[in-house]
C-alpha cells in the first residue's frame, strides 16, 4: 500500500493524503473536491440547504447575543444591595372605630365611649386598625461601587409584632418604586386586629394604655415591630430576599 506525500502548494493550499492519488484542495475557494476525482464544476449549495443554514446561523448569533446580555443582567443584580427598612411611625389609629390620636388616657374617653369600649372588652372584642408608615432606603445610588438602580417592591409579606407577641400578616397592596437615589421612601401599611385575640391575658387597663401607647397623643412605634420578607423585581424576574428581616424604629435594617 503505497501512501503519498504531505506538501504545500502555496498560500491556500494543502495537499490530502490516502490511498487515492494526492489532489490539491483549496480551503480560500468555493470549488469542492473529491479525493481522486478533481471536480471543475463549483457544486452549488442546495435552496433546501440554504434555508437550513440561514435560520440556524441566526439563532446562533441571537444565542450569543441573550447570553452576553444574560451575563451582563446577572452581573449588575450581583452587585445590587438589598433594600433598607425603618418604621417611621404610626398614624389613623382607630379603637373600635374611634379616632384615640389625640387622647393619652383612659380619662380622656367621654362616658359614652368608655361605656362602649368596655362593653366590646366583656364581649371579648377590642378591634383596632391604624396605618404603619415603613422607611424604605435604596442604597443603590452609584457611590461605593454600585450601580444607579431603581428597585421595585413588589411585595412586603410581614408580620406584626406587638411587645414582641406575633399577631397579623399584612403586605403592600401595590409595587412600589425606590428609587436609586439614597432618600427615604414611605410605605404605608394598614393594619387591623382584635387585640383580646392577642393579647386575651390582659386585663381591660392595659389594653386601653397599649392601644394608647401606638395610636394615642403620644403615639409611638416602638412597642411595635414588623417581621418582614420583601420581594423586588429585577429584569430576570422576582427576587425573594432569603432572610427575613424585623424592621424597627430604631434603625435601617
Amino acid at each position: 500500500m503505497n501512501f503519498g506525500r504531505h506538501e504545500t502548494a502555496g498560500p491556500g493550499f494543502t495537499f490530502a493524503f490516502g490511498i487515492e492519488p494526492l489532489v490539491p484542495v483549496d480551503i480560500s475557494s468555493p470549488r469542492h473536491y473529491k479525493v481522486g476525482n478533481p471536480v471543475d464544476e463549483e457544486e452549488p449549495l442546495s435552496h433546501h440547504t440554504r434555508r437550513f443554514i440561514v435560520p440556524v446561523a441566526l439563532a446562533g448569533i441571537l444565542l450569543l447575543q441573550s447570553c452576553a446580555t444574560f451575563d451582563q443582567l446577572a452581573s449588575v443584580i450581583a452587585t445590587l444591595k438589598k433594600l433598607q427598612f425603618k418604621l417611621s411611625g404610626v398614624h389613623d389609629f382607630r379603637l373600635l372605630g374611634l379616632d384615640i390620636s389625640g387622647k393619652s388616657a383612659l380619662s380622656d374617653f367621654s362616658a359614652l365611649d368608655a361605656l362602649k369600649a368596655v362593653e366590646a372588652y366583656r364581649a371579648k372584642k377590642l378591634p383596632v386598625e391604624f396605618v404603619v408608615d415603613v422607611l424604605a432606603v435604596n442604597p443603590n445610588d452609584g457611590t461605593g461601587g454600585t450601580t444607579k438602580t431603581a428597585s421595585t417592591l413588589t411585595a412586603l409579606e410581614c408580620r406584626l409584632l406587638i411587645d414582641n407577641r406575633p399577631t397579623v400578616v399584612g403586605n403592600i397592596d401595590k409595587p412600589i418604586e425606590i428609587p436609586g437615589t439614597g432618600q427615604e421612601s414611605v410605605i404605608p401599611l394598614r393594619l387591623s386586629l382584635d387585640l383580646l385575640e392577642f393579647f386575651g391575658d390582659k386585663r381591660y387597663e392595659d389594653l386601653i394604655q397599649l392601644a394608647l401607647a401606638i395610636g394615642g397623643k403620644s403615639r409611638s412605634a416602638m412597642r411595635i415591630s414588623l417581621d418582614a420578607q420583601p420581594t423586588v423585581s429585577t429584569p430576570l424576574g422576582p427576587i425573594t430576599y432569603p432572610n427575613r428581616v424585623t424592621i424597627v424604629s430604631t434603625e435601617f435594617r
